[in-house]
């Protein structure tokens, strides 16, 4: 059974996965938000030499920053549909590694988060920029509900066989990531040794070829 924070959490996401592809300009936040982080950010290390751009921060029921995002290369709309297949991109999710705790103000449970909650994170982060062309707009809510649910039960299943094994670069450190691929594009996650997971998602780069490290200066994105 779920706990209230679970089901509050997943409604958080599943309301910024509807409002985020639509709006990505006007919801992206100013480097503040980051900041304010008690964990490292990660980013692709500097193998990659494109355009890198904030995204959003997400926060705990108690106000504190729990993950965030960091967009590299194109960066993507569900809008323009025409372009979706020459969309080249890639977003890092950098998830705090809490254990289950009492809310600062002591009226609830926060519930931990794992690499499950980087791959939940992941797999919604791409369906916000993803919209299938034949699809008609009156539909994509409904899409998107089906999916997103889709999504939570693969994050919860990372030993199924819809998940493989990839071995990935974190901070110089061969690192194994669980990753999957969809007719979307593709996702994965895994654990760092600084105290957070990671997640990533994207289309028209191969994860293959990809490497993580930590962001010395996340104040430098602004």
């Amino acid at each position: 059974m779920e706990t209230t924070s679970q089901t509050t959490s997943r409604a958080a996401a599943q309301a910024s996965t509807e409002e985020s592809g639509q709006q990505v300009a006007s919801a992206r936040r100013t480097v503040d938000g980051y900041l304010l982080a008690p964990f490292p950010w990660y980013g692709l290390d500097e193998a990659f030499t494109g355009p890198r751009w904030l995204m959003q921060v997400g926060t705990a029921a108690d106000g504190a920053v729990e993950h965030g995002s960091i967009g590299h290369g194109d960066e993507p709309s569900v809008l323009n549909e025409a372009a979706e297949g020459r969309e080249k991109f890639a977003v890092v999710v950098t998830v705090a590694a809490n254990p289950s705790r009492r809310s600062a103000d002591g009226t609830g449970l926060l519930e931990a988060t794992t690499v499950s909650s980087a791959a939940w994170l992941a797999g919604v982060g791409l369906l916000s920029f993803t919209w299938p062309p034949q699809m008609d707009h009156s539909l994509r809510d409904d899409w998107l509900d089906q999916q997103t649910e889709t999504a939570w039960a693969l994050a919860d299943d990372l030993d199924g066989p819809d998940w493989s094994t990839l071995s990935l670069p974190v901070d110089g450190v061969p690192t194994p990531f669980h990753y999957r691929e969809s007719e979307f594009g593709w996702v994965l996650a895994g654990s760092t040794q600084e105290g957070v997971h990671v997640g990533a998602y994207g289309r028209g780069m191969s994860a293959y070829g990809l490497g993580f490290a930590m962001i010395k200066d996340i104040a430098s994105y602004a």
